[in-house]
């Protein structure tokens, strides 16, 4: 009992690293000089208002009632914690991670060019009608868990497919950056985004194996012999898939672009740890190897695809986060293995079609809800205060001087203060 407790401790913490700062820094790297303390501070900005809803009304809509085969729990059952045990506070604080980095994900997506006060509306309205009902669906017993019981650990689609169609919606609706594609966007500092993602590999090992620790069918705790077995799965698992999509991706890219850069390297770190999430505790070791090389290699060649529809994703939240959570989600009906925690047979394990049937449909759920819904908030924002920058503002100033006042680099001899 103390073990599975400061595990969770540790794995919580983990998780709150992958948001502040591991993905500030690893989305800060990407964009360019003028924009890195806003990219940051989207970041940092998701944690505090995330954080603050799931313990006021995330919690309680997510998890309150449990098996109820609805699409969401009611926001005021355990408002504030109200009715929470101590002993639970641990659960929740674990899970409230995983709703930041979800919002936190979606702004890479609008680097570059949106308001923060736009930002700081869109946060806490999105997770409470996209992520706390999906979450509820998948992992409160609500409408896919009772009719589609799709096995997804740690988010490819509560996080991944969530996070990546809002992105992909909300950069249609707010617009291309000025001057793009035509001008050159480039990463200004590529050493904090192999930074970022290096710390995002640590993280996950909370996201994924601290999400695999769940209570038993009796209500407690599972046994340590059981503990060290899925513990040991998923923590392989994420390890081999991450190694593999590293390597498909710089694959793909010497062969598209003649260079195996370290943006391909750190990407295809993101790649493979996306994909594998809702995998970890499905797949045997040879089953991660495949998943992981097939998302490195697709999400390689899918993040190209935004020059060709015209897309303006800054920095490829459609291309490995939706790319890769489908992979991860899909590819679970083809090599899940019932030798796995999961304990469920896929397609090539001779389980036939329904664990492939169950994993389509939720995906599809997913999509179609925050689809939805990500293009009504969208809207009503465009439309009342706005998402975009003035043009002067966005080309000339910079978004962190025109909305914050800073410079990140002391290039003139002047503070990076407010200016």
């Amino acid at each position: 009992m103390d073990g599975y407790y400061a595990w969770m401790l540790m794995a919580t913490a983990l998780v709150l690293m992958m948001t502040i700062p591991a993905l500030a820094l690893f989305y800060g790297g990407m964009t360019r000089a003028r924009s890195v303390l806003n990219m940051m501070m989207m970041s940092y900005a998701a944690a505090a208002v995330v954080g603050i809803v799931y313990v006021l009304w995330g919690w309680s809509t997510s998890y309150s009632s449990t098996g109820d085969g609805k699409f969401f729990a009611n926001p005021f059952t355990l408002w504030g914690l109200n009715g929470v045990g101590w002993d639970s506070y641990i659960a929740v604080a674990f899970q409230m991670t995983f709703a930041i980095i979800t919002v936190a994900l979606i702004s890479g997506a609008i680097a570059d060019r949106v308001k923060f006060s736009a930002w700081l509306i869109f946060v806490p309205v999105w997770v409470t009608v996209c992520y706390f009902p999906l979450a509820h669906m998948v992992w409160g017993g609500g409408f896919i868990a009772e009719h589609f019981p799709a096995q997804d650990y740690a988010g490819g689609t509560v996080v991944h497919i969530n996070a990546g169609i809002a992105g992909g919606v909300l950069a249609l609706i707010v617009g291309k950056r000025f001057g793009w594609p035509k001008e050159q966007m480039r990463p200004h500092n590529l050493p904090l985004t192999m930074i970022g993602a290096g710390l995002l590999w640590f993280g996950w090992y909370g996201f994924n194996v601290g999400s695999i620790v769940f209570a038993d069918g009796d209500g407690g705790v599972k046994d340590s012999a059981q503990f060290m077995t899925e513990t040991g799965v998923t923590f392989m698992n994420t390890t081999v898939a991450t190694m593999a999509a590293l390597l498909a991706w710089l694959v793909v890219e010497r062969l598209i672009h003649g260079k195996a850069t370290s943006l391909g390297a750190a990407s295809g770190i993101v790649a493979g740890l996306v994909a594998i999430t809702p995998a970890c505790g499905a797949v045997s070791i040879t089953g991660a190897i495949a998943l992981g090389a097939v998302s490195g290699a697709v999400c390689a060649w899918a993040v190209g695809l935004k020059y060709k529809f015209g897309l303006d994703d800054s920095l490829d939240v459609v291309g490995v986060h939706l790319v890769g959570g489908l992979i991860g989600t899909l590819l679970i009906g083809f090599l899940s293995t019932s030798s796995a925690p999961g304990g469920i047979d896929g397609l090539f394990y001779g389980g036939g079609a329904e664990s492939l049937i169950n994993q389509s449909v939720a995906a599809l759920i997913a999509l179609g809800w925050t689809c939805v819904l990500t293009v009504v908030i969208a809207l009503a924002i465009k439309y009342t205060i706005g998402w975009r920058l003035d043009e002067e503002d966005e080309v000339t100033a910079g978004i962190d001087f025109a909305e914050h006042g800073e410079s990140a680099y002391d290039i003139a001899g002047t503070s990076g203060g407010i200016l």
